[in-house]
């Protein structure tokens, strides 16, 4: 079963709203006052009381790296391993937004065009905007009906800016059949996803299976070996993908009086399953077309319709206040375009190359990290502390810093953190990047505490045996800790 939440924007999707961001994405910086402590701490006390936290019997065979600075100075408050590789899960985001934004600047925005060449025939370019759901399709149609155009020959998709594989190969097998990795692409449709709805029927019946678009319906082959169970008996629905084709395999039960399960999987093909919902938006503008077909390049061509992304300030909340793996892997992709890149080049390892030259010229140590990917999601990324936090601080003293901070989930307020830290002291202070895989939990950002100075700080958690939620409580703990510094 796949154990991750489903982002806000998909459910946007499911519900009939498809937007270019996430309402989420754009309101989560609401203020909160934090919650009123009377309890602090003086630096001098601080390792003990953190020691105290993570060297606990229960976490006897878990690895801990922890690093806490003063930003402004960059006195080193606490060090624990930080100097030492971890798996950072979704906190490898923050080094894709720190090159992003300073290679594309704020302000940029990724264009999906249209063109017509001498014949009729329409080719549609993406360049890997990962913020394009139906309703911007809607909007390409309407443009080209307003220019009289009622019919295509030939409806070609180019695919071509992005290079390479569309999933990272060091991804593990059930991670790419879920929505979170989903394969990367040029033309990015609806997140390379498809939303499905799973819901009890009568006792005994296999489950029913509703899809957020009807027409998914026709595109998989279903193996449904669910069941409808008795009356308040405990659910646990299982979907997978196959890796080969469309082959959906649902498995499980639910109660016949419990709620529906809503699950979203990878699209198979996305060049093709972007084509087929164009060609419906064309149909419903009235737009007939001919035959489809994927192509790269073109001659004597004009651009008759373009829609542009939001702007990368508002990308890149959607990729740290949701911890949206595609959308980071979209904005590493296309890092690599501030280079030329070759034919056959794969256009992700391009764009890390980019990225670590840009961490680098920020003053972010190169022996300190070995990234492989955008997103986090691969088990073969390594980062320490100690880069997580030079990060922060170089992007702190930045012309970015402002737009950077604004993409990360506050504590018990916004995104992966609003469940978190509430009526805690650090409330509406802390600003973090989650991350999240087996066996490895991470949580890097800021502290802007009223009784004490700025603070920049990462906290990596591996190998731990105990639940994910165990773990996080015991960051949280240090967290707090760092939130009732006081100067004495």
């Amino acid at each position: 079963m796949f154990s991750r939440k489903i982002s806000l924007s998909l459910l946007l999707l499911l519900l009939g709203t498809q937007t270019g961001i996430t309402q989420q994405a754009v309101t989560a910086q609401t203020p909160v006052p934090p919650a009123t402590t009377t309890k602090s701490l003086c630096p001098a006390e601080l390792r003990t009381s953190i020691d105290s936290a993570i060297n606990r019997p229960l976490f006897s065979r878990a690895r801990w790296g922890i690093l806490v600075k003063n930003l402004a100075s960059t006195q080193t408050l606490y060090s624990h391993d930080a100097e030492k590789y971890f798996t950072p899960a979704s906190n490898a985001k923050l080094l894709t937004t720190a090159a992003a934004l300073k290679q594309l600047g704020a302000d940029f925005r990724i264009r999906t065009s249209v063109y017509q060449d001498a014949d009729g025939n329409l080719r549609v370019v993406g360049r890997g905007d990962p913020s394009l759901k139906n309703a911007q399709l809607t909007l390409l149609a309407k443009q080209l009906r307003q220019q009289g155009i009622t019919q295509v020959n030939n409806l070609i998709a180019d695919d071509s800016y992005f290079q390479g594989d569309l999933i990272n190969p060091s991804w593990q097998w059930e991670d790419v059949q879920a929505y979170y990795g989903a394969p990367v692409n040029s033309l990015i449709l609806n997140e390379n996803a498809a939303v499905l709805t799973v819901l009890p029927q009568a006792i005994g019946k296999p489950l029913q299976i509703k899809w957020a678009d009807p027409t998914e319906a026709y595109q998989w082959r279903v193996e449904n070996n669910s069941v409808t169970a008795q009356k308040d008996e405990p659910g646990l629905v299982e979907v997978k993908r196959d890796l080969k084709g469309a082959v959906l395999y649902l498995q499980g039960q639910l109660a016949v009086n419990s709620q529906p399960d809503i699950n979203a999987i990878a699209v198979f093909d996305p060049t093709q399953n972007f084509l087929r919902h164009f060609r419906q938006s064309l149909a419903a503008e009235g737009i007939s077309v001919q035959q489809t077909s994927t192509a790269s390049g073109g001659n004597n061509e004009r651009e008759i319709a373009a829609i542009e992304s939001p702007p990368l300030s508002e990308l890149i909340k959607e990729m740290n206040l949701n911890s949206n793996n595609l959308f980071a892997e979209a904005l590493l992709r296309t890092l690599a375009h501030k280079q030329q890149v070759a034919k056959n080049q794969n256009t992700a390892d391009v764009g890390l190359k980019v990225m670590q030259e840009t961490l680098t010229q920020l003053g972010v140590n190169l022996n300190t990290y070995s990234v492989v990917d955008g997103s986090g999601l691969s088990r073969k990324n390594l980062i320490s502390p100690e880069a997580l936090v030079q990060v922060l601080q170089v992007i702190a003293a930045s012309p970015e810093a402002k737009v950077f901070r604004a993409s990360l989930p506050v504590a018990g307020v916004s995104g992966t953190l609003q469940g978190r830290f509430r009526n805690t002291s650090a409330q509406g202070i802390v600003q973090a990047k989650t991350g999240t895989l087996k066996g490895a939990i991470s949580l890097s950002g800021y502290i802007d505490s009223p009784q004490f100075e700025p603070l920049a700080f990462s906290i990596i958690v591996n190998q731990s045996e105990q639940p994910a939620s165990t773990i996080r409580q015991a960051m949280d703990d240090v967290v707090i800790l760092l939130t009732q510094l006081r100067r004495c």
